[in-house]
């Protein structure tokens, strides 16, 4: 069966003065229902704030512009409150509550990619929000709040009463929790400032988001890492030897995909551009040549320690062949095989512009 890979961009479902929530529709990324892939951003303006809620998948957070602040709740512990930036990487487990502001000028967008195997729709998240006009406190009925809450009626009639807001609102002049920076550790580890698991001069920079690096993503399921791409440099051909997803949202820049399949067979040849989202299913093969102003993208892989196969490069697996298969395979003659192996014998994985 074919399946579309076209990258495609979000589209808002809801959303108001305080910002909006967009996300990515299997019905028209269906690689996100046969792959169990969700994907979403929250955009929040000045004092835009996201209501404490929780979803039916673990998830990645990726913060793709501005400065915020997010309060988080792990089951059974107390909140954290954590100052977040551009580039921060935050796992979200299962069963965590979450609340996002915004108290600057700039834009606060965050992306979320995440497991759906759990959800209640295949490719898509659901969020239950606690409070709110659709929030969990206002579907029960005055007896049974009052009960739980140990509650005056009246009370509860105005708890319930003042909750008109859906899913984002617009604070003016709240006294929210000050965030602190300690709150940071184990929780978030930012991309763009961690130390480098490759850098290629002129080809381009990797930092993988691990078990080793931030622990809680073990919990999530799912590795991730940020990709950047010098203008005109090639990511070598290759694909996830472990059976895993590789979901990847294009931050910043342009460039060419390419996916080969089953059967040699080329499956998606495109350019992708900032806010593109596409998925590479398991084991097929994809490369990337970005344009002159180079190309960024943020992965999550659908295993928490993600292991790649390169083809071509000093460490390509056609490398690793001997050369009475490499001739036998490809059908030509040892000067044909040695000069196929004597080429990129000091590239790896990123392959700088010609010259």
């Amino acid at each position: 069966m074919e399946i579309d890979l076209t990258p495609r961009l979000a589209k808002k479902v809801y959303g108001g003065d305080g910002g909006s929530y967009s996300a990515w529709s299997p019905s028209e990324l269906p690689m996100l229902r046969e792959g169990d892939i969700g994907a979403a951003k929250l955009s929040l303006e000045r004092d835009g704030f996201a209501l404490p809620n929780y979803s039916d998948s673990a998830r990645v957070a990726y913060v793709l512009q501005g400065n915020g602040v997010v309060g988080i709740v792990l089951p059974e512990k107390e909140e954290k409150v954590l100052p977040v930036k551009k580039g921060d990487a935050i796992a979200l487990p299962f069963g965590v509550i979450t609340w996002w502001y915004n108290k600057e000028d700039t834009e606060f967008v965050v992306l979320f990619l995440g497991d759906t195997k759990t959800a209640h729709k295949r490719g898509e998240f659901t969020d239950f929000y606690l409070n709110g006009s659709n929030g969990i406190f206002t579907g029960f009925s005055t007896e049974f709040v009052g009960r739980a809450w140990d509650l005056e009626e009246s009370v509860v009639k105005t708890l319930v009463g003042k909750q008109t807001g859906k899913g984002i609102v617009k604070l003016g002049g709240a006294n929210l929790p000050e965030p602190k920076k300690e709150h940071r550790d184990g929780m978030t580890l930012n991309c763009e400032e961690a130390p480098l698991d490759v850098d290629i001069k002129g080809g381009g920079r990797v930092v993988v988001l691990n078990t080793k690096n931030l622990p809680l993503v073990g919990e999530v399921g799912l590795g991730a890492d940020l990709v950047r791409l010098d203008g005109s440099a090639m990511c070598s051909p290759g694909f996830s030897c472990d059976s895993a997803l590789q979901v990847t949202y294009i931050v910043r820049g342009s460039g060419r995909v390419q996916v080969v399949g089953v059967d040699g067979k080329r499956v998606l040849e495109t350019t992708v551009t900032a806010g593109n989202l596409f998925i590479v299913p398991r084991f097929f093969v994809v490369s990337k040549i970005a344009d002159p102003e180079g190309l960024e993208w943020f992965s999550i892989i659908t295993t928490p320690n993600p292991i790649f196969t390169h083809l071509a490069g000093s460490i390509g697996a056609w490398k690793a062949l001997s050369p009475q298969v490499l001739e036998a395979s490809f059908n030509v003659d040892s000067d044909t095989e040695k000069l196929f192996r004597s080429k990129r014998t000091s590239d790896a994985i990123f392959f700088p512009p010609p010259k």
